[in-house]
C-alpha cells in the first residue's frame, strides 16, 4: 500500500468516516435540482404561514437562493479537502448583521442551509422525508387553537375622580386586567389598561355612558400573552 493510499484512508477517518461521492456534471445538476425543489417547497410553506403584516418576499425569495448557495458549496468542499478548508476560513469573515423581526423567520432560515447541505452530500431522500415532518410540525402548531391575546383599553375623561367608576366597570366585564398607565391634569385624566375581556362592545358603552368620559377604546395587539 503506498503512502498516497495510507494518506487517503487516513483522511476518510479524520472526516468522519466519510467518502465523498464523485463530483460529476449530473451529479452537480441533481443536487442543485433537488435543493431548488425543496428551497421552493420552503417558500410555499413560509408564504402559507406567515403572517401578512410580518411577510417579506425578498426574506422568502433568499431562502431559495439560501439553499442552492449552500449545496454549491458543499459540492465544491467535497471536491478537495484542502479547498474546504481554505472556503471555511474565507466564509468565516461573513457577518450577518441584519435584525430577524420573527423568531420562525430563524426556523425557516435554517431549514433552507439545512437543505442546502444534505443535497450538497447527496443525501436528497433525507431532506425531503425531513422537510416533510418538519412542515406537517409548522402547520399543525399553526393551526392549534391559541389563548387569546390581552387587549389594550384606552380610557379618556375630563372628570379626575372617574377612575374609581372606570375601575368598576372593567372589573364587571374584564376577566382580569392591568393598569398600565394613568394620567391626571386638573381637568382630565387618561388611563390605559390591560385585560382579558371576551365581548369588547358592552365594556365600551358601558364607559362612554359615564359622566365625563369623553372617549373609549380597545385595541388588540400581537405581543406576548401576559397570562
Amino acid at each position: 500500500m503506498s503512502i498516497r493510499s495510507i494518506l487517503y484512508r487516513l483522511s476518510d477517518y479524520l472526516f468522519l468516516g466519510y467518502e465523498g461521492m464523485e463530483i460529476t456534471i449530473p451529479t452537480v445538476l441533481f443536487s442543485l435540482f433537488m435543493s431548488g425543489l425543496i428551497g421552493f417547497f420552503i417558500f410555499l410553506i413560509y408564504r402559507g404561514v406567515t403572517r401578512k403584516t410580518f411577510y417579506s418576499l425578498n426574506f422568502n425569495i433568499s431562502l431559495i437562493a439560501m439553499s442552492l448557495i449552500t449545496c454549491a458549496i458543499m459540492l465544491a468542499i467535497q471536491s478537495n479537502i484542502v479547498l474546504s478548508l481554505g472556503m471555511v476560513g474565507a466564509l468565516s469573515i461573513v457577518r450577518f448583521r441584519t435584525a430577524i423581526k420573527d423568531p420562525m423567520d430563524l426556523v425557516f432560515l435554517y431549514w433552507s442551509i439545512s437543505m442546502g447541505i444534505i443535497c450538497g452530500t447527496g443525501l436528497s431522500l433525507i431532506g425531503i422525508a425531513l422537510s416533510l415532518a418538519i412542515a406537517v410540525v409548522i402547520i399543525v402548531l399553526q393551526l392549534y387553537p391559541q389563548k387569546k391575546l390581552s387587549m389594550i383599553l384606552v380610557v379618556n375623561s375630563a372628570c379626575p375622580d372617574n377612575d374609581g367608576a372606570i375601575l368598576e366597570a372593567v372589573k364587571r366585564h374584564a376577566k382580569w386586567y392591568k393598569l398600565k398607565s394613568k394620567n391626571l391634569t386638573d381637568h382630565s385624566l387618561d388611563m390605559v389598561l390591560e385585560l382579558a375581556i371576551a365581548e369588547e362592545s358592552p365594556l365600551v358603552h358601558e364607559l362612554v355612558a359615564l359622566d365625563g368620559v369623553t372617549s373609549a377604546s380597545i385595541l388588540s395587539h400581537d405581543g406576548e400573552i401576559t397570562a
